[in-house]
């Protein structure tokens, strides 16, 4: 049976058809790496845009660039489910919201949902969605948060619907609804912790749904580089990432990693948008 969020692949290297098996779980497969931006670049950009009457932050460059990548790499844009490798055509945002009036004071302050970003979207647009996004879920309960209630307020019903969720999921039977809601059935995970003033981190990606990777943005840190012989430090934003090492090579990884540093050097380049959505190249 056909997934409304993806596109089974069946022509992936056999040596990722093995690895389903001898990591059936997300958890097996993590791999993490720092990815350290340098933030001058980005600082200038956001700076001229809001002389230009157009307010950016920092997160919204970072995250531009993490979208146009999804956009430019379509195979970083896969997941497993039940042993088989599928890829995605839209890309989606799970992100937690801070500063909700609901949670002031207790240990639970953030809303998560997620967000739905189109390949060919340039940064405005995603400047806008993000703007968008975080104004909604900073008021009201989202359409997860509605479903969780839901289950939470019925005695002894949370166990038995999370693995009906599981089951119906690895089937292929999972309604597109609770997809659609769902933060934890998209593209990535992303947290911004510079925004609460806290370090990045290395955010785990959940056996539960779909998620592949995950990205936590801490605060800007000072980074020792070696230039013309010499130890220099640069201002850097760090972004910690997890990855499930399933979906593609490591080698594949880093070739994408290389672009990005291109798009976070002048994120001028994303102010076009693709002209058409990239196919994985193995569907």
């Amino acid at each position: 049976m056909k997934r409304p969020d993806g596109k089974l692949l069946r022509h992936t290297d056999p040596m990722y058809r093995v690895g389903v098996h001898l990591m059936p779980k997300r958890s097996d497969a993590m791999n993490a790496i720092t990815l350290d931006i340098p933030y001058e670049p980005i600082r200038q950009y956001v700076r001229e845009k809001k002389k230009q009457g157009i307010p950016m932050s920092n997160m919204t460059v970072i995250l531009a660039g993490l979208v146009r990548l999804t956009a430019e790499y379509p195979p970083i844009n896969r997941f497993v489910m039940n042993k088989r490798v599928y890829t995605r055509e839209q890309i989606t945002v799970g992100m937690v919201v801070m500063g909700s009036k609901k949670g002031e004071g207790t240990a639970n302050e953030g809303t998560m949902s997620k967000i739905v970003f189109e390949p060919t979207d340039n940064i405005f647009q995603i400047n806008e969605k993000i703007e968008k996004y975080i104004a909604e879920n900073r008021v009201g309960d989202n359409s997860a948060e509605k479903i969780i209630h839901t289950i939470t307020s019925i005695p002894g019903v949370l166990r038995g619907a999370a693995n009906l969720i599981r089951w119906t999921d690895k089937h292929n039977l999972l309604p597109k609804a609770i997809i659609d809601a769902s933060p934890f059935h998209c593209s990535m995970l992303f947290t911004n912790l510079a925004s609460i003033r806290t370090n990045h981190i290395y955010h785990h990606i959940y056996d539960f749904g779909t998620t592949s990777m995950s990205f936590a943005m801490g605060n800007p840190r000072q980074v020792p580089k070696q230039k013309n012989g010499e130890i220099v430090f640069e201002h850097c934003i760090p972004l910690g990432m997890v990855m499930d090492d399933r979906t593609v090579s490591g080698h594949y990884f880093a070739t994408a990693f290389h672009r990005l540093k291109q798009l976070y050097a002048d994120p001028s380049l994303m102010e076009v948008g693709l002209p058409a959505p990239i196919p994985d190249p193995e569907l």
